[in-house]
């Protein structure tokens, strides 16, 4: 029996850079990890089954899951001829912006590394999981990197300076084909400062990195959704260090740098939100 854990991501920046001949956008972002986690355990089975195992009425449990479909490439890829079993304790918001679906999946792949002793490298996991997701890879790592391409390509960074993450998931769901579908890279206004935001990580200068988060998909998604817009400006009122929307949303979060700070926000969001979590940030 083999345990993991998937941590929740968040981007401290995502930039659009132009729409792709395959259908995708070129993006250049800065993710990082929070110590908020799904759990994982992967057993043998003597079939060749896949079996998910999720108490989650919105969580499929069959290909139509990243956690099953990553379980599925390393047995055909790898000619494993038993079966697996995968419980999956969520606690990540689903649909929120914050790759619960990509982690579940990076972590089935290191599980199935380790449980069929294959002894593959991170490096190779994260290759072979871009073939199902574009965070995937990153989630492979669970660290801070600034992600190319579709997001597949990675440069490892040093994590951020300690800090605490309030996430604020108001209760909707976010399509991410559907905002991008709708974003007009030719539109967008905000200047996203990925560069000063990795000299903030060289340096582990906190206030640098808070004056330049950073999101193109921000104004696309509030547009759709404007509660996103009034947790963002409740979050900012309450004193946070700074507040952005996570991936396509619509999680907010907000950084503190205290952690009174961070329980006061936490309870001036309890009359507008259910789910609010107060974590640190990994990374």
């Amino acid at each position: 029996m083999i345990y993991e854990n998937a941590p929740a991501k968040i981007n401290l920046t995502l930039d659009t850079l132009y729409k792709r001949e395959d259908g995708y956008h070129e993006v250049e972002m800065i993710m990082t990890t929070v110590d908020l986690n799904d759990r994982l355990t992967l057993e043998k089975r003597r079939d060749k089954k896949i079996v998910l195992k999720v108490e989650h009425r919105y969580v499929p449990t069959d290909h139509r899951n990243l956690a099953y479909k990553a379980a599925k490439l390393m047995m055909d890829r790898y000619g494993i001829e038993q079966g697996v079993t995968i419980t999956l304790d969520k606690a990540i918001p689903i649909a929120a912006g914050l790759a619960g679906g990509s982690s579940d999946a990076a972590a089935t792949f290191r599980g199935m590394n380790r449980l069929f002793e294959l002894g593959l490298s991170l490096e190779v996991l994260s290759e072979l999981s871009a073939e199902i997701g574009s965070d995937i890879p990153f989630c492979i790592y669970g660290k801070t990197a600034l992600c190319t391409g579709r997001g597949e390509k990675l440069k490892m960074l040093p994590k951020p300076p300690a800090a605490w993450v309030i996430l604020a998931k108001p209760d909707i769901s976010v399509s991410t084909a559907d905002v991008y579908g709708a974003l007009k890279v030719e539109d967008k206004e905000a200047d996203i400062q990925t560069e000063q935001c990795v000299k903030a990580l060289e340096a582990g200068d906190y206030q640098m990195l808070v004056e330049n988060l950073g999101n193109t998909l921000e104004k696309v998604t509030t547009e759709m959704h404007p509660v996103i817009q009034s947790l963002k400006e409740t979050m900012q009122k309450a004193g946070v260090d700074a507040a952005l929307m996570s991936g396509s949303g619509p999680t907010v979060y907000g950084l503190a740098s205290k952690e009174r700070q961070a329980k006061s926000v936490v309870n001036a969001l309890k009359g507008c939100c259910k789910e609010v979590y107060m974590v640190r940030l990994l990374g």
